[in-house]
């Protein structure tokens, strides 16, 4: 291990507490079959609550036991509970749920959805349910993986998403109407996310299908937006998709952009595209310059980088994962200490939290329980072992009690897609590289398996 990577690590040895009541040698080191079957029983517990007191909904409301539909009608979190399925080994519920999706999800309904939701977690889940399921030992079709029952739904999906991106810029509108397409008098102003956020399921599902169409799309709305940031290399919050001018003014890390910088990492791994890496690194260049402050990074005007919000907000907490993704781990290390005592303080990370007042901010100190998955997630880095180990660990040790927000809904992302985040730290096999050489079944989250199979997908095909 480099000498500069033992600071760092001696740090969050220091600071990162274990589990009390865990098994483990003298009390220093997790034992994964512990925290397995803690990942387990808490995935159980949400997916059959929901099962019994919320399906066909989208998600589950636990304080009136009911359910309610948020995202579409698509009984999404059996969609978002697919992969995580497969993650834990519990394959006859998988073949299962994927009949019933079959029977019950309709695209064709008059309902007005989000995009970027609709892509990220309906036509991301789908796909990669797909790619997972031959390797969990689920009979495929004799044309996967370019055919299966779950892919025609992702493909159905995107399409119905199409229309969004039919505009001058090529930027997508925020919200399509899946029967009718875009209505009329839709706003045009889109978060920067909401248009940045499509490579890498659009080029997994063109790959897939052999139809460009999709990619195509992503790419441009990618480029419009790189050739819209301030001359001293920022993007704002939000934009007018037909005008192509700034609405939002604000630049930082969070909300409203924070899936942009990810996706263009993620974008260049799945792709190998140079071009996508470069505009991050470009990015990275004027975040460092103009927002971070002491290994914070706070909120500046995009044109001149004066500061308008010195906060850090909750959706911020995948940076770090981010940064050790491009292999700066020395930044990463010191970005997790930080965020790491916003949630020691509160017990898990407020929505915005001032950093000169050390306090969170009045009317935004609610836990919405999205961003811990963030914070859990391995990201693949020479600690990728280590650090998914200890914060998955961190991270059980420190569940909030009480897992409800204050709306009384308890959200996908924490109930079906955390626990396959902290799962998988846990399990054996773990690999800390992108080879394409390499299954999807050795990644360490669902995202890297989209990696390693289009990486083998693509190779193939330049053969």
């Amino acid at each position: 291990m480099p000498f500069r990577l033992l600071v760092p690590l001696g740090l969050l040895c220091a600071l990162l507490p274990l589990h009390y009541g865990a098994p483990g040698p003298d009390g220093t080191a997790p034992d994964p079959a512990h925290y397995r079957e803690r990942v387990k029983a808490m995935f159980y517990h949400a997916y059959d609550s929901y099962l019994e007191n919320a399906f066909p909904y989208d998600e589950l409301r636990p304080l009136t036991c009911d359910g309610h539909d948020t995202w579409g009608s698509f009984s999404l979190t059996l969609i978002d509970a697919l992969d995580t399925l497969l993650i834990l080994g519990n394959v006859s519920e998988f073949q299962r749920v994927v009949e019933v999706l079959q029977d019950n999800v309709d695209f064709d309904i008059d309902v007005n959805a989000s995009v970027f939701e609709t892509n990220i977690r309906v036509v991301g889940g789908l796909l990669s349910a797909h790619l997972l399921s031959k390797r969990a030992g689920v009979e495929v079709e004799a044309g996967w993986p370019c055919s299966g029952p779950l892919l025609r739904m992702a493909e159905e999906a995107a399409r119905k998403l199409l229309p969004a991106f039919q505009t001058p810029t090529g930027m997508p509108y925020g919200t399509v109407n899946l029967l009718h397409g875009v209505n009329p008098g839709e706003t045009p102003v889109t978060c920067t996310a909401g248009i940045g956020t499509f490579i890498v399921e659009f080029a997994t599902l063109s790959s897939l299908t052999g139809d460009p169409v999709f990619e195509d799309v992503a790419r441009v709305a990618l480029m419009r937006l790189w050739e819209s940031r301030s001359d001293i290399g920022l993007v704002g919050n939000h934009i007018d998709v037909l005008t192509g001018k700034w609405v939002a003014q604000d630049s930082g890390i969070g909300a409203g952009v924070d899936s942009y910088f990810e996706y263009l990492v993620k974008g260049a791994i799945l792709l190998q595209d140079k071009k996508l890496m470069a505009m991050f690194l470009e990015y990275n260049k004027a975040i460092r310059n103009y927002t971070r402050f002491d290994d914070w990074y706070l909120w500046v005007q995009m044109y001149k980088g004066t500061v308008s919000m010195p906060v850090f907000q909750s959706l911020e907490a995948y940076w770090p994962g981010l940064q050790s993704l491009i292999g700066d781990i020395d930044n990463a290390m010191r970005t997790f200490l930080n965020y790491y005592t916003v949630w020691k303080q509160f017990g898990g990370l407020p929505e915005f939290y001032n950093i000169p007042q050390g306090y969170t901010v009045e009317k935004r100190e609610g836990y919405p329980l999205r961003p811990g998955g963030e914070t859990a997630e391995p990201k693949v880095s020479p600690l990728h072992r280590y650090q998914g180990l200890m914060v998955g660990s961190l991270f059980l040790s420190r569940l909030p009690s009480s897992s409800i927000s204050r709306e009384g809904l308890v959200m996908n992302v924490f109930i079906i897609l955390l626990p396959q985040l902290v799962f998988l730290p846990f399990t054996k096999n773990q690999s800390c590289t992108h080879s394409p050489a390499l299954a999807p079944a050795q990644a360490s989250s669902v995202e890297e398996a989209r990696f390693l199979f289009l990486g083998k997908l693509n190779s193939s095909r330049k053969k």
